[in-house]
This record gives structure tokens, C-alpha cells and sequence, in this order.
């Protein structure tokens, strides 16, 4: 259990940080990409394996963005608000509800921490979702000072490398990433879209629910033995 709360923590910084989509020159996109989750080379047991997200949604409205992925024991979801920079995690852990409040400061230092990645940009490209997606390799060394490389493919269709800005390992890359690895310290998490839907999104899926508790990081950790 604590290793999953671990885990869905330190995702949580990376999924709110690239969804800014408002990009000179283009429409802002509107609508829902869901991503397959997988965890390659994965040491968990099944049980669980069986606790840990296999899809994550992205809802994108302008500068407005809801990220959510869906556990055996509960949800969680992350608001983030490209305007001001701050994001909302809101974790629904057993019938439990907590809202963690993220500042800018917040992200700065998360990123702060991340290791300074190097990018090669190659001209292979795949389809994914409907897109025509180009691909790079992302070059950096992990907390055990090994050097680890992670494929990408990502897209100018969708919006630019402001998307990208609030996250150290990918803020060179221009486009949505529509299949990217993260690792959360020796945990590896593997996204890929399966569907780009373009649709009207209401400005109230953006508000937080006046029934979850605020609380912060550090104290949910504990809560949870962490």
C-alpha cells in the first residue's frame, strides 16, 4: 500500500505538469486523450499490480486541464490551472477524500530535483491515435547515477513545447506526448494513447468538490505509512 501511494504521488507531478495547451498560432484542443498504462520490467506482485492504474484520462479545456487514473482501491485526479501555474490533487483512497494543494513553488522544486536530460531528436515516426507522431530519446541518469534512455513520440497537432514546460525531463519536447515513460524512482510507468477525442468540455469538470479534506503531501503520506 505505501509503495502505491509512493507511486501515484510522484506521477501526479508529472501529469499535471504538461497539459498547458494554449500555444501561439493553433487552436486550443478540447476534449479527452486516454492513455494505456503498463510497467515495463515491473517487480510487483500481482496483488499489487493489481491495485495500479491501467488507464489515464486527460480532459483539456483551453489553459485548463483534469488528469485522472483509476486504482483497485479508490481514484485520482489532478486539476491544473495553466493561468496561474498551481495544480489540485484530489486522491478518493477507500471512501477517503483528500485534496492536495500544489503551488508553483511546488512544481519549481520538483523540477529542480529532476536530473538535467539530454535530447535526440530522430526522423523515424509512428501513427498513434490518429496522429503522425515523431520520435526522440530522452538520455538521463536516474537516482542511482545509471544512465537510463526513454523513447518518445509526440505531436505538433494537438499544441507546442509550452506543454511540456512544467516537467524537466520532457520541456525541450515540442508536442503533446502521445507515448512517454516516466520513472518514479525505480518505478517505471509507460503511457500510450489509445484515443483523441475532440468535444466540448464544461468548465464545472475543473471544480474541486467541496466534500475532500485539504491536506498536503506529507501528511497523506503518513496517513498511509509513508
Amino acid at each position: 500500500m505505501k509503495k502505491v501511494i509512493q507511486l501515484i504521488l510522484i506521477a501526479t507531478t508529472f501529469v499535471f505538469a504538461f497539459t498547458n495547451v494554449s500555444f501561439a498560432g493553433k487552436k486550443p484542443f478540447k476534449g479527452i486523450i486516454t492513455y494505456k498504462i503498463t510497467f515495463p520490467n515491473s517487480e510487483f506482485d500481482q496483488a499489487t499490480l493489481a491495485m495500479m492504474p491501467k488507464v489515464m484520462t486527460v480532459t483539456i479545456k483551453g489553459n485548463m486541464s483534469k488528469t485522472s487514473l483509476n486504482m483497485g482501491m479508490g481514484t485520482q485526479s489532478t486539476i491544473f490551472n495553466g493561468d496561474n501555474k498551481t495544480a489540485t490533487t484530489l486522491i478518493n483512497m477507500m471512501g477517503q477524500k483528500y485534496a492536495i494543494q500544489i503551488t508553483r513553488e511546488d512544481i519549481d522544486k520538483e523540477i529542480a530535483d529532476q536530473p538535467k536530460p539530454i535530447v535526440k531528436y530522430l526522423d523515424e515516426t509512428k501513427e498513434i491515435a490518429g496522429y503522425k507522431c515523431k520520435k526522440a530519446e530522452i538520455i538521463f541518469k536516474n537516482d542511482d547515477d545509471n544512465e537510463v534512455t526513454f523513447t518518445v513520440y509526440y505531436t505538433d497537432e494537438l499544441g507546442g513545447k509550452a506543454l511540456n514546460s512544467g516537467q524537466a525531463l520532457y520541456s525541450e519536447i515540442d508536442g503533446v506526448l502521445l507515448e512517454y515513460e516516466i520513472d518514479a524512482k525505480g518505478m517505471a510507468m509507460k503511457f500510450e494513447a489509445t484515443s483523441v477525442e475532440k468535444k466540448n468540455v464544461s468548465d464545472k469538470e475543473f471544480d474541486i468538490p467541496e466534500d475532500y479534506k485539504i491536506t498536503t503531501k506529507d501528511e497523506l503520506e503518513s496517513m498511509f505509512g509513508g
